[in-house]
């Protein structure tokens, strides 16, 4: 009989979640028709192809002039060819006009409706605030994922032209995905807790531009709030040899009685840099490790702020030359990589605007704002 009764409260419980991802699908089913009989979506998406595909070209005609100048002065042509650099550019181009586009496909997604005498239509069917909220997420997610796809061909033409694998194009498109996932989200929290659908585009691209230059701002500020010492001996520099790989840079060895240093402990304000789009998309991909290459790496846009991010992770115990009387490595290893704790910050602001948004959402509501319409 006990057994009878489990089966019957699971097959509810199951028949429940069906029927709320179904009515999650029904929304995002309205919001996607909606969205693509528009001519505007196909125009955007068009002009980001073209735009992506001449930023391809300009990088492949800008590296073929490199090294024809190389080669005019004598130097000796990279043999890696420009499909490393491709990849850096798309990829940094990719994702700052995602972080533009994304916020125009979800700040208006809520208040939109309201605006427009749509929103109580759906509030007074037997969807609750939780479906509709999660179906114009998803609705604005697939919408900006429409873009990362058209810009997919250009990210596997620098694979094709060498220097890269095809594990770079997959990472990095994921977690492409995920920063315009973050800030479809941002958008539609806000969405729904604003009245005014310009005022939620413009709270929108404040958060994101928060996100972007916010955290280098604040990274900066705590930095000089980070005053310390570090134990280090002197650094006796050799003199200037041309390497076979990376440009010229001079080697050193440590000699001498450790002594206390002032030196800046970024390691404490690591977490606030974290949390930028940029470094999260660049510290996740998997480059080649290069920590036994001799001298400096010649690193591209992208590897350059991860091993930025690396480096303030590491303080001074792991950058400043002779620190504990030890020769630093010029590229670090990614031992413990920021990424996962800046997108985990993230992705708890996001789930809080979404959880406000859904509060906001609840009806019979008790307070509406000055001017809202109800339908």
């Amino acid at each position: 009989m006990s057994q009878l009764t489990g089966n019957r409260e699971d097959t509810s419980r199951s028949g429940v979640a069906a029927a709320y991802l179904a009515g999650i699908g029904h929304v995002v089913t309205l919001e996607l028709k909606q969205r693509l009989r528009s001519r505007g979506w196909y125009i955007m998406l068009a002009i980001w192809f073209l735009l992506t595909g001449l930023v391809t070209w300009l990088t492949w005609a800008s590296w073929n002039a490199s090294q024809a100048a190389q080669r005019a002065f004598g130097m000796p042509p990279e043999s890696s060819g420009p499909g490393s650099m491709i990849f850096e550019v798309v990829l940094a181009f990719v994702l700052l006009f995602a972080l533009l586009v994304a916020p125009a496909l979800s700040a208006n997604a809520v208040n939109g409706d309201r605006a427009g005498g749509t929103l109580a239509i759906l509030q007074v069917t037997l969807l609750e605030p939780g479906q509709i909220l999660w179906g114009k997420f998803f609705a604005a997610w697939l919408a900006a994922l429409g873009f990362l796809v058209a810009s997919t061909p250009f990210l596997v033409i620098g694979v094709a032209l060498g220097g890269l694998t095809p594990g770079h194009v997959l990472v990095s498109l994921l977690m492409l995905a995920v920063e315009v996932g973050v800030v479809c989200a941002l958008g539609v929290g806000i969405s729904a807790l604003a009245g005014r659908p310009l005022f939620s585009i413009v709270v929108t691209y404040l958060a994101v531009a928060g996100l972007v230059f916010g955290t280098l701002i604040s990274f900066g500020l705590g930095t000089g709030l980070t005053q310390g010492t570090v134990m280090a001996n002197n650094a006796q520099y050799r003199e200037y040899a041309p390497l076979q790989s990376g440009p010229f840079e001079p080697t050193y060895t440590c000699s001498g009685p450790l002594r206390e240093q002032p030196a800046l402990h970024t390691e404490r304000v690591a977490w606030t840099l974290g949390m930028n789009p940029f470094v999260v998309v660049a510290d996740a991909i998997p480059y080649r490790d290069r920590t036994n290459q001799q001298g400096f790496p010649s690193v591209g846009a992208i590897e350059g702020i991860s091993q930025a991010a690396r480096q303030s992770m590491a303080g001074p115990e792991g950058t400043v030359p002779c620190a504990n009387g030890i020769v630093q490595p010029a590229y670090l290893g990614q031992k413990t990589p920021l990424w996962p704790l800046g997108l985990g910050l993230q992705l708890v602001l996001a789930g809080l605007l979404m959880w406000l948004g859904w509060r906001a959402l609840r009806t019979p509501a008790r307070r509406l704002a000055r001017g809202t319409r109800i339908a």
